[in-house]
């Protein structure tokens, strides 16, 4: 779609990695569509993931008991937030799509990914008190986790080991995303390439190469406890 802004939040050590590959073809997919994309590669920018005094630049609201999420409110609101989170607040404000291309840690998402949401999505950004989930501050844009995995598609059904993929999405998916008011898209899950043939890799890259392809005539997911949780 000519003319949409898309935002790829990355975070992966190597960028001849598998995800390397995957975030790849969705900049080459994208482009080609006309669509303009930004690309946050966390570790590349040396992106700090800790939640910190040092993230307000201007005085304290309680110089007595730091408290980080009701200062980086304030400081959002006094427009005394550092640099490095502002600047990733301008990224998403424009996106119409943001894709967050990482590898599954411990079901769920990297150290570096995790503080860059713990930063950048702050109350009076992304939420307020009222104003989440369909109220969010970022409704209206949609959201995608196009992850990759150590373990097998088998792994992760509800026979087993892992238990159905779509429990480690709950807190990732709807706790955070749609709490912002993020659409969520079904995710891209690419199961076990480092355990797959070359052709199997090649056919997981051209699968997300052929999604992107209509990624935004798609429906977002019900964010419900029934999606996730089939009850």
């Amino acid at each position: 779609m000519a003319g949409k802004k898309v935002l790829i939040v990355y975070a992966h050590q190597e960028p001849g990695s598998f995800s390397g590959s995957l975030k790849d073809v969705a900049v080459a997919e994208l482009s080609r569509q006309g669509c303009r994309v930004t690309v946050s590669d966390l570790y590349a920018m040396d992106f700090e993931p800790r939640a910190t005094r040092k993230d307000i630049t201007g005085a304290l609201s309680n110089p007595g008991f730091f408290s980080y999420g009701m200062e980086a409110y304030e400081a959002y609101r006094k427009k005394a937030l550092s640099s490095d989170i502002v600047e990733e607040q301008k990224k998403l404000q424009e996106a119409d799509l943001v894709i967050f291309q990482f590898p599954l840690y411990w079901c769920s998402v990297p150290a570096i990914l995790k503080g860059w949401m713990d930063r950048v999505l702050c109350q009076g950004f992304a939420f307020d008190l009222p104003g989440f989930f369909d109220d969010g501050f970022l409704k209206g844009k949609l959201a995608i986790l196009s992850l990759t995995t150590g373990g097998t598609a088998e792994m992760y059904s509800e026979t087993g080991d892992r238990g159905d993929f779509r429990y480690f999405l709950w807190p990732l998916q709807h706790g955070t995303l749609h709490f912002c008011g993020f659409r969520v898209l079904a995710p891209q899950i690419s199961f076990g390439p480092e355990c797959a043939s070359e052709e199997e890799r090649r056919g997981m890259v051209a699968a997300w190469a052929q999604r992107l392809n209509s990624i935004w005539e798609e429906e977002p997911i019900d964010c419900s406890p029934p999606w996730y949780f089939g009850r």
